[in-house]
């Protein structure tokens, strides 16, 4: 009887678990559909600070305005694409070179660096937490084959340019112009541009109008990788037809 009963619990246990696993692929892949089209209305980078504030009971006031494609200087997502991404436009969401150099760097005795895509930093900021977990990399990987799937890569650029943290409370390219040129998302100039790619990685702890020695250094080395790049034309690789 008891080993009849567990074994009744554990099929149901079991069958919830592939019903739960096919809603949530099911609503990704909605999700990801829709904002191919539809401008997501924040991330969960962004409720996740909106959760931390009201724990910390520090109020917060997030800032960010979706501006399209057009409306954001093209220095900036060269400068984006510089800094973070060089092969995004060659890539299926997972840089395999930039992999294998992190595996063989840490081999050799150094530090595991990250070697995260756009596309994977895309899937990040929207649709899940931040911090590190075997769970929520393997996640990361499933929705960064689906954007790679369903967005062309202008797509993927253009929400992770309106998605990014800039500093406490900042979110996307706009936001960040504002507050730290006061100047619009479409006006940014090349230096600029260079210096909000700078602080991209470490943006709480960094700042973009008042860059210390390492983010300028970061800034000069990121407008000479735009120069190598070819310049704006570049984006002509990732524009859409």
């Amino acid at each position: 009887m008891l080993k009849r009963a567990l074994r009744r619990l554990v099929g149901r246990l079991w069958r919830w678990l592939w019903r739960g696993a096919l809603a949530f692929a099911l609503l990704s892949v909605v999700f990801v559909l829709l904002f191919r089209v539809v401008p997501p209305p924040g991330s969960m980078v962004m409720v996740e600070r909106k959760v931390q504030s009201w724990i910390a009971s520090e109020p917060i006031r997030l800032q960010r305005e979706w501006r399209a494609w057009d409306d954001m200087a093209s220095v900036a997502k060269l400068a984006v694409i510089a800094s973070e991404d060089q092969r995004f436009p060659d890539h299926y969401g997972f840089d395999l070179v930039e992999l294998k150099r992190a595996v063989e760097g840490w081999f050799a005795g150094g530090r595991l660096r990250g070697a995260s895509t756009l596309s994977q930093q895309t899937a990040k900021n929207v649709f899940l937490w931040s911090g590190r977990s075997w769970v929520r990399k393997g996640l990361e990987m499933w929705f960064t084959l689906l954007i790679e799937l369903a967005w062309d890569k202008q797509r993927i650029l253009e929400v992770y340019l309106n998605v990014a943290e800039w500093d406490k409370g900042i979110f996307g390219l706009e936001a960040a112009a504002q507050h730290y040129f006061g100047v619009s998302a479409s006006a940014l100039n090349e230096r600029q541009a260079s210096l909000l790619a700078a602080i991209l990685p470490n943006p709480l702890n960094r700042s973009a109008s008042v860059p210390s020695a390492q983010v300028e250094q970061r800034s000069q080395w990121i407008r000479q990788q735009m120069r190598n790049l070819g310049g704006v034309h570049y984006l002509e690789r990732i524009a859409k037809p």
